[in-house]
């Protein structure tokens, strides 16, 4: 017979029982958040040993790829095993068709290439998206009206992931959200022989009001101005579309799912891994970092026991891996602890 909880009563069922030393409420803990849950997102800045804060996401540095070199190395001793590429483009390579984008001499190509010749162990995912590359702000190729072109867009996206995938990218993440771009990638990457190459797409990345630190970040928030992203990314009041999306996603050819942004959506990435049973992962993106490291510094929250919490919801929600700006800090705690 099935255990029914309506079938144990108090006193001789006393819930606190167990609540009641350390050595139990550890022996009984569901969820644990370790090192090989974190990936890391970092920002590439061009030239030679720079750095220049982000005066919107107070700890975090854009910085050039010598120094990304190095900021490899502390991921690696602390063994946080994957770090996300996101570069800066400066003003003069953006355009209208996004060419820098399949660069093999960008800044994403080269950070790769790098990053890889000095920690092979590490994970390198790359971003595959336009809005970095193009001079509207928008992630993809636009008609007359500003309208992204879904086929076009795909296109120029094929190209970048295969720029990335001939860099050494463990992985490319197309965070775009156009139709049919991870089966377009997947054929590309398998006829050129990069078979092992993963993708993890952005499944369900909803029209968020929370991304507008990461624009400050790369630089795209200026040239999108008072413009939008409704036409191509998910409407936050909807949930059973984005099983619809990760159904497409994980048909054409995905290895792994993303949630984006991370608290306001853990229902989501609560259906998804029920549903699925797939590599699922979520970001807590930069509008999340930045209230967390504000009220931090105010005094307002016990800032790392808020950063574990926080991170341990998202494990509890179903998340195999989280994308935070906090995973250098979460290491430390996690072997402090």
């Amino acid at each position: 017979m099935r255990f029914n909880s309506s079938q144990r009563f108090y006193p001789e069922t006393r819930m606190r029982r167990m609540r009641a030393n350390d050595f139990s409420r550890r022996l009984m803990r569901e969820n644990v958040l370790t090192t090989n849950d974190l990936i890391y997102p970092v920002f590439i800045l061009d030239g030679e040993n720079r750095r220049e804060p982000v005066a919107s996401m107070p700890g975090v540095e854009r910085m050039s790829i010598d120094l990304l070199v190095r900021e490899a190395r502390e991921l690696v001793s602390l063994g946080i095993p994957a770090m996300a590429l996101f570069p800066v483009t400066p003003s003069e390579r953006k355009s209208l068709l996004a060419e820098e984008s399949y660069n093999p001499d960008g800044l994403a190509q080269r950070a790769t290439k790098a990053i890889k010749d000095a920690f092979p162990e590490l994970g390198i995912i790359t971003d595959v998206a336009l809005d970095p590359f193009t001079t509207h702000g928008l992630d993809g190729i636009i008609d007359d009206e500003g309208y992204v072109l879904n086929d076009r867009t795909v296109d120029t996206l094929i190209r970048q992931a295969l720029s990335h995938a001939e860099a050494g990218a463990d992985v490319v993440a197309p965070s775009d959200m156009m139709d049919g771009r991870i089966g377009g990638i997947r054929e590309e990457l398998e006829d050129q022989g990069f078979v092992n190459t993963r993708i993890m797409a952005y499944s369900a990345k909803y029209a968020s009001a929370y991304y507008g630190p990461f624009r400050d970040a790369v630089g795209s928030a200026g040239n999108l101005g008072k413009g939008n992203k409704f036409t191509f990314q998910m409407d936050p009041g909807n949930s059973d579309e984005a099983l619809h999306e990760v159904a497409l996603d994980l048909a054409e050819g995905a290895d792994m799912v993303m949630v984006k942004p991370g608290m306001p959506y853990l229902d989501i990435v609560r259906r998804v891994k029920d549903e699925f049973g797939v590599p699922t992962f979520i970001y807590q993106v930069s509008g999340e970092y930045a209230m967390h490291m504000a009220a931090g510094q105010q005094g307002w929250i016990d800032a790392d026991a808020c950063l574990f919490e926080a991170l341990v919801g998202m494990k509890r929600a179903g998340a195999d891996g989280i994308l935070t700006y906090f995973a250098k800090q979460a290491a430390r705690l996690i072997h402090n602890q």
